[in-house]
């Protein structure tokens, strides 16, 4: 029996949807609570990635994402794919404007993002200091770090990161995993990794 005032996936699903048909037809409650609900997770995916203002170029996504929402169909788990695909083509965007410039990660990086439990490794990252998951993230692959910032703060499932790195699903759980040992393995021994791991 359903507790009284518990929301289901069936009540958030029928929110999504109402939340989404407003903003398509330009409301401006429902712009207001696509970015309240989602522009947190994308300005730490995108400070996680080094974004020079991280700020502005939240604002940059969803000027991006409100442009093309009448265009958009699909469930909620399908939007926060889109999303996401949107913010990291604008941080390709603005690394090539910057190409000469060396990438630096934020170190207050643990201050927006916003992190699912679930796992050991996941839950420490999300309890961590913020210089030390920047000195982490830093020392990770590029690959690796996009890969757990997707699952982590995007929270997308390993076909939604295939299709948006353009690799196999195979690929994308692998580097999960070596990204992952590469965490444990910091956790286990308390100590900075000096260079980034591809184990």
């Amino acid at each position: 029996m359903r507790e009284q005032g518990s929301v289901t996936p069936q009540d958030e699903g029928h929110f999504f949807a109402a939340m989404l048909a407003a903003a398509q037809t330009s409301s401006g409650w429902a712009f207001e609570q696509v970015f309240r609900t989602y522009a947190p997770r994308v300005r730490g995916y995108v400070r996680a990635h080094g974004a020079v203002e991280p700020d502005e170029l939240t604002n940059d996504v969803f000027v991006a994402v409100f442009r093309s929402l009448p265009k958009f169909h699909g469930d909620e788990a399908a939007f926060r794919s889109w999303l996401f695909t949107i913010a990291r083509n604008r941080l390709v965007d603005e690394r090539r404007r910057r190409a000469r410039r060396v990438e630096t990660v934020p170190e207050d990086i643990t201050d927006s993002i916003e992190m699912s439990g679930g796992d050991v490794e996941t839950e420490a990252l999300a309890n961590l200091g913020g210089e030390w998951v920047t000195g982490l993230l830093g020392q990770l692959t590029p690959d690796q770090r996009d890969v757990l910032l997707l699952r982590i703060v995007a929270d997308l499932t390993i076909d939604q990161i295939a299709e948006l790195l353009a690799k196999s699903p195979g690929a994308v759980k692998a580097l999960q995993r070596r990204g992952l040992v590469a965490v444990k393995r910091v956790l286990d021994q308390g100590v900075p990794l000096e260079r980034p791991v591809d184990v």
